[in-house]
């Protein structure tokens, strides 16, 4: 299969792969690099990177989680020159002070400018203002959606406030890991057909297709949730996307971050092993069962019952709308706990093809292999684009 570079503004990736941001700072610099070097699109996450503590207040969780975001951003730019996107979650407390830092991220030690992020994306949330706190013309915009609905609905309010169009969008559908942009009713086995990311795919085209004639420019589609190899890709690129996202895919990879522990989780895991539960940020979210799961089912039934409780209490409000009264867990310290690799005392976030990964590989084998499948694909790209 031929395949075109994919475009997002003014950044070209010769590879139409992009690997998808995933926290807490499992998309970190050692990451994000090399998949940048490979001519991908390589995604840092702006999600759990500062210091929390039981102490600390809002502004020190603030002013740590940009300082963070800063040194990350410079950490990455000592490793590559090529463009780099970061992941924004529209649930946290301070998406917009996030944003900021991930755009203009300072200076370094030497007093040397460093070169921000090219360009935002945006997920869990719908970026109504994101227009207007990054005002650069050439830092690109990109929301990630979960229905073609929604993506009208972004394209149409980014017009009328702003005359701005999205530089791409990401759909994500029902498959992916993390956080789901689905009802626990939709992502029941009976229904979630109905929400393919094949059939999301081809609705959004016919919205984007519009806009794309109207304005005379092309409107990038990166489909994401459940693509697993060459050929997955070389399908959705023969329907009309332009490239796919990746995520549990880099997790297991050499260069990612996360601790050995955690990717073992992921060779060994079985399809029986794989859930959906409903975390603190109040959506839906793919992971795989474990001690601290099992223990927790054990707690809400003594609660059900009418028993004692886990009493939980968060100074600094890391999320908009934090439901760990009701879930009985913080997410960020769950999500920490698998990251530094206690896996039994921790959160283990992985995609619905998790229990297909074998053995842990490198970036460059990764993509090399994902690369060689769409060009023996015997599937073509359209001929309107």
């Amino acid at each position: 299969m031929e395949y075109r570079p994919l475009r997002i503004g003014q950044y070209e990736f010769p590879v139409p792969i992009v690997q998808g941001g995933m926290g807490v700072k499992i998309s970190g610099p050692s990451l994000v690099g090399p998949v940048a070097e490979e001519g991908a699109g390589g995604t840092m996450t702006a999600i759990g990177l500062g210091k929390r503590t039981h102490r600390m207040s809002f502004e020190d969780f603030n002013r740590t989680s940009c300082e963070a975001l800063r040194h990350e951003i410079e950490s990455l730019r000592m490793l590559t020159s090529k463009p780099f996107a970061v992941n924004i979650m529209g649930a946290l407390s301070n998406p917009d002070d996030l944003i900021r830092t991930a755009v203009n991220p300072g200076n370094d030690s030497t007093g040397v400018k460093i070169a921000g992020a090219n360009i935002i994306v945006f997920g869990a949330g719908i970026p109504k203002t994101l227009p207007a706190i990054v005002d650069d013309p050439t830092v690109a915009l990109v929301p990630i959606v979960s229905s073609a609905r929604l993506a009208e609905f972004i394209i149409k309010l980014w017009l009328e406030r702003y005359g701005r169009l999205p530089d791409a969008v990401v759909i994500e559908g029902p498959l992916a890991g993390g956080h789901l942009g689905f009802s626990l009713e939709q992502l029941l086995p009976e229904n979630i057909g109905k929400f393919s990311l094949e059939n999301i795919l081809r609705e959004t085209l016919q919205i984007i297709n519009r806009y794309e004639q109207e304005y005379g420019r092309k409107i990038p589609i990166i489909v994401a949730g459940g693509v697993y190899t060459g050929e997955d890709i070389a399908y959705y690129l023969s329907l009309g996307a332009s490239a796919a996202q990746l995520g549990t895919r880099f997790v297991a990879t050499f260069e990612c971050p996360v601790s050995e522990r955690f990717k073992l989780e992921y060779v060994q895991a079985k399809p029986e092993d794989i859930r959906i539960i409903r975390t603190p940020v109040g959506m839906p979210g793919r992971v795989l069962n474990n001690k601290f799961l099992k223990e927790l089912a054990k707690l809400r039934e003594n609660q059900r019952k009418g028993g004692e409780t886990r009493k939980l209490s968060c100074p600094y409000h890391c999320l908009r709308s934090c439901e760990q009264e009701k879930a009985l867990f913080c997410i960020a310290e769950q999500l920490d706990q698998s990251f530094d690799g206690e896996i039994d005392n921790g959160l283990i976030f992985c995609g619905a093809n998790v229990y297909r990964i074998d053995r842990i590989m490198s970036v460059h084998e990764l993509i090399t292999e994902l690369m060689d499948g769409v060009k023996a694909s015997a599937l073509t790209l359209p001929s309107t684009l």
